[in-house]
């Protein structure tokens, strides 16, 4: 898929809603919901394939093959997946990006830390020098152009405001189709990162990893330029807890009768089991259907 459906939504000039996926299942439920994009953190694969933190353990192959299998479900809703550093320098960065867009991948956000990265969250973070993240933004703008490019710089927290504007209007420049400060606190900042790059789009986080999370409005972001609000792991979290409160029921109480849980048939839908059954019946062998 190339990026024109998620560039539109950049484009839109009002704000979308971008929950986190990491299945099949999760990325079927997300379409049914009726969201028009969705997201592939690097925090969730490495929790849901390895059992490791954020902490660098998945590469870009690991990403590129998770969603390959999400794609189909999605059934043409956009993918916005993290490439964290980019996996090494501007050419390694437009390698991840073939692979990206190979797995059906529509656009991606590329972030200014040292490799390996760690939570945007975390302290201790460092960022490369603007030149090379620029670098890396453009390389990937100029030779993977049919993927969206999402240039995420987390100099906040380093080294303040003023560098998180000049990264910002760098990656701008370098190609990238919006800008993510990471870890921004104050709307009166993200207006002044919109003065400083009028009509590139924003993209913010709402991430339970946060320490505090803002609570801005959809009207307040729109009118300081965000376009994406992405909430990364907010799905997983929640299924977490689900999972959690299941296993605990059944080694008490032997049972999970007393636990929500979405039905059999509802499940069997969501995953095409009429549709399977139907193709299987067709190619009987002996009384194949014409």
């Amino acid at each position: 898929m190339t990026a024109s459906a998620l560039r539109a939504l950049l484009a839109s000039g009002r704000v979308t809603h971008v929950p986190g996926v990491y299945d099949p299942v999760t990325a079927a439920l997300a379409v049914a919901a009726g969201h028009k994009a969705v997201h592939l953190s690097g925090a969730a694969v490495s929790a849901t394939m390895l059992g490791r933190p954020d902490l660098g353990f998945v590469h870009a192959t690991q990403i590129a093959d998770r969603a390959a299998t999400l794609v189909p479900a999605l059934q043409g809703t956009p993918l916005l997946a993290d490439a964290d550093t980019g996996y090494g320098n501007p050419v390694h960065a437009v390698w991840t990006g073939l692979a990206y867009s190979r797995a059906g991948i529509s656009g991606l956000h590329l972030e200014d830390q040292v490799s390996p990265k760690r939570c945007g969250h975390l302290a201790g973070k460092e960022v490369i020098e603007t030149g090379l993240a620029a670098a890396k933004v453009q390389a990937l703008a100029d030779q993977v152009p049919e993927l969206a490019v999402i240039a995420r710089t987390d100099a906040y927290a380093v080294n303040g405001l003023a560098d998180t504007i000049a990264r910002c209007v760098a990656y701008a420049e370098a190609g990238a189709d919006a800008v993510f400060p990471e870890g921004v606190q104050e709307i009166e900042e993200l207006a002044a990162i919109q003065r400083a790059l009028p009509g590139v789009p924003l993209v913010v986080n709402r991430s339970e990893a946060a320490a505090k999370t803002p609570t801005w409005t959809d009207a307040e972001l729109a009118e300081v330029g965000v376009r994406l609000v992405l909430h990364p792991v907010a799905a997983l979290l929640a299924a977490m807890r689900a999972a959690s409160v299941t296993y605990r029921a059944i080694a008490e109480t032997g049972a999970a009768d007393d636990v929500e849980r979405m039905p059999w048939a509802a499940f069997t839908a969501l995953v095409g089991q009429d549709e399977a059954l139907d193709l299987d019946a067709r190619y009987v062998p002996g009384r194949l259907q014409t």
